[in-house]
Order: structure tokens, then C-alpha cells, then sequence
């Protein structure tokens, strides 16, 4: 039997099937850090470090301050501290353990050429003596960065200008035969799965490929809450006919259950009976690959918000800004801030603050004005700074002194 949701429901729904109603926020320690990473089952890894490298902050924006050395030790930890692994989940990914072996399937495609960029996928034909030589390398050294095992002579270029070595082992990662045991700044080291991966999901019996697709995908539907199938298969970034199938036999199954939304066209899923909160009491500064709105289409169905990232726009074509935020306030995307942290300086620069509606109310100017604080002091930023001109900006300087 189809379920029925008003809109408010299903954003409640999302809302605390991703977190968002905790009561309050204190002391955060390992566990809780780990419960909330499980509950999320995927955090985005991005290069662009403009505020604080983004698979920090989901866990910022929903527990409040922690020491961010807590989720280093769970990915890349001594291993009996280690919770997480690295791999392809939703783009570049922080992995709860227990998804390793839902994705060694991944990992064998991989090496067939199959769901990897094409590039890698012709290096990977053409290039198995490098491959070979590398993997031996890493056999007998271990945790090995690409820039360690380089031979190329020229200087590299902008972007994606890879040395033959470190093609190899993003092939090897991809299929499974490497994997991540550390990072030297931001470098990937690469070591053997088995010298990385706890012996539990590393010698783990082999998982189908269609049962291990369809644990994804209620994996999926527990984190996103409501769902429809599209929202399902990109968490994880399955095929779409794969996705439609396994969602076909999950519904025949009673796993996955109808539901209707209002004012969405597609079908929409949730895993069992819904549990949804009468409200959501909660206020967040969000990441731009938090798993909340990283569908933009979904963050558009749910809170009637557009939000693109303008960080490869050029400035002068830019609407909203280069690392914009948007602001959460009581189960609604509120406004967006360009926001920098300016580390030499010791400050939190707010280039800009563009607000949804005309005003917002007090209680919202007052949460949002804790926010820059907690993320400021959460930072290790002593000051907020200001740096535009905007009416919400005048009411937002007082508090912030």
C-alpha cells in the first residue's frame, strides 16, 4: 500500500534520516563521531580547501565542535582506530568499513575498464608493465604517495596532467588491488588492501553483485529518508537499469515501500515505516558536497532551493559566489554565504550574504550569527569578518562582535 507524504513530511523525513535532530550539541567523541558517519554512510572527499577540506564539515554541521583528528583517525588511523575506508561511494569517498565488501563488485568492474573514466580505462589496457611495476613497488616499500614512484622529467600540467605512476595506481585503486592508508597533506598513500583493511571486511565471503547492489540501495534510503529512485541510485552512483531492477525486486520484497510526495512527478521509496518528527529544530552551515543537498535537483524538490556550485565560474559570471554555503534554519534553506577562511589573518571571511526571502526573522539572524561564531572557534579563527555590504550584513555585525 502507496504512502502519502506532504511536502513538510518528506523534508522532515530527509531531515532527520540525515542527522539534523539531535537536541543539542556538546563534547563529541569518537563514538558519536562514528554513529553519525555510519548513519550518513558516505562523506564526499574535494580537493578545494577555501574554508576547510569538505569532508570535515557534514559532521561539524550536525554535531557542532569536534576535534577533526577524531575523523583522521577513523579513516586513516592506526588499524584497530580505523572505521573508514577510501574509495569510489558517491565521487571520491570516506566509507563506513562494512560497505567494503558491497563494493568489491565496483572493484572487479573497474578492472574490466568497466565504470571508470575512460582514460584511466585505456591506461589500463595499454599500460599493465607500468601497472605491474608500480604494484610490485608498493608490494615491497608500502604506503607509497605517486610523487615518491614518479619518473616522469618534465613539469606537470594543470588539472588531471598525471604521471604514468600515478595513473597506475588510481587504476590499482579503482580495482581494488591498492588502497588508501594515509595522506601526507592532501597526497593519497597507497598501500595493499590487506595491510589496510581490518581482516573481517577484507577476507569477507563474496557478496552477489545484485544483493550486494540492493544493500546499497537500502543503505541509500535509510540516509536520504525519502527518496525516488534517481535519489537512490546516485548516493552510491549506480547504473540506472541496474538501480531499477534492484528497486523493482526491493519493492516485490517489502523492503522498499511506495510513496507518493507532494508536488513531486516521480514515484518515491522509504525503508520500512517512516518515523517522521513532528519538526526539525535545527541550524546548520552546509558543505556544497554535504549529502543533503548534493543532488541539486532533490535539494530543488525539497526546499524549493537552486543552488550551483560557481567554484569553476568565471568570477566576473559568478551569481552568488567561489565556496558558497547555504544556511539551514528550522527544516529550510534560508540563505547562501561565500565564506573563506583567511588563516594567515586568523578570521572567517563573510564575502557574502544573499538571503532567500526579503528578511529573515530574528530567532533565524541570531542562529545564523552562532553559527559563523561555532564555525569560526571550530576553525580556530578568532574573528568573523564582514566583508560586504548587504543590508542582512549591517543587522549581522552587532551580533557578531
Amino acid at each position: 500500500m502507496s504512502l502519502s507524504l506532504s511536502l513538510a513530511e518528506a523534508r522532515r523525513l530527509a531531515l532527520a534520516a540525515q542527522g539534523f535532530t539531535r537536541p543539542s550539541r556538546g563534547v563529541v567523541g569518537p563514538r558519536q563521531l562514528q554513529v553519525q558517519i555510519e548513519r550518513l554512510g558516505v562523506l564526499q572527499i574535494d580537493s578545494v580547501n577555501a574554508l576547510v577540506r569538505s569532508h570535515y564539515l557534514p559532521a561539524f554541521s550536525r554535531l557542532g565542535h569536534y576535534q577533526p583528528e577524531l575523523l583522521d583517525r577513523l579513516a586513516w588511523g592506526a588499524p584497530r582506530q580505523r572505521r573508514l575506508f577510501e574509495y569510489w561511494g558517491h565521487e571520491a569517498s570516506l566509507l563506513p568499513l562494512e560497505l567494503y565488501p558491497l563494493l568489491r563488485w565496483r572493484m572487479r568492474r573497474a578492472a574490466d575498464g568497466q565504470g571508470i573514466y575512460r582514460q584511466l580505462a585505456e591506461f589500463g589496457r595499454q599500460q599493465q608493465d607500468v601497472i605491474r611495476r608500480v604494484l610490485q613497488t608498493v608490494r615491497e616499500q608500502g604506503a607509497l604517495g605517486a610523487g615518491s614512484l614518479s619518473t616522469r622529467q618534465e613539469k606537470a600540467g594543470p588539472w588531471w596532467d598525471w604521471s604514468a605512476e600515478k595513473h597506475a595506481l588510481e587504476w590499482l585503486f579503482a580495482a581494488g588491488e591498492v588502497t588508501v592508508a594515509g595522506r601526507r597533506g592532501f597526497e593519497r598513500l597507497y598501500d595493499l588492501p590487506e595491510r589496510v583493511i581490518p581482516p573481517a571486511q577484507f577476507e569477507h565471503s563474496e557478496i552477489d553483485e545484485a544483493e550486494a547492489q540492493r544493500r546499497l540501495l537500502l543503505k541509500s534510503a535509510a540516509s536520504l529518508g525519502v527518496a525516488t529512485e534517481r535519489d537512490l541510485r546516485d548516493y552510491y552512483r549506480l547504473d540506472a537499469d541496474t538501480a531499477k531492477t534492484r528497486i523493482a525486486e526491493l519493492v516485490e520484497a517489502g523492503e522498499l515501500r511506495r510513496v507518493t510526495v507532494e508536488g513531486w512527478k516521480q514515484a518515491a521509496y522509504c525503508h520500512g515505516e517512516p518515523s517522521i518528527p513532528r519538526r526539525v529544530k535545527a541550524s546548520a552551515l552546509l558543505s556544497p558536497f554535504d549529502s543533503l543537498i548534493w543532488a541539486r535537483e532533490r535539494t530543488e524538490r525539497l526546499f524549493g532551493f537552486r543552488y550551483r556550485l560557481e567554484i569553476y565560474t568565471p568570477p566576473a559570471k559568478r551569481v552568488y559566489g567561489y565556496y558558497v554555503l547555504p544556511f539551514l534554519h528550522h527544516e529550510r534553506l534560508l540563505a547562501r554565504l561565500d565564506l573563506r577562511s583567511e588563516r594567515a589573518q586568523g578570521r572567517l571571511a563573510v564575502h557574502a550574504v544573499h538571503l532567500e526571502e526579503v528578511v529573515l526573522s530574528e530567532e533565524a539572524l541570531h542562529a545564523l550569527a552562532e553559527e559563523l561564531r561555532a564555525l569560526a572557534q571550530w576553525l580556530g579563527l578568532v574573528e568573523v569578518a564582514l566583508n560586504c555590504r548587504s543590508p542582512v550584513a549591517g543587522l549581522l555585525r552587532p551580533l557578531l562582535r
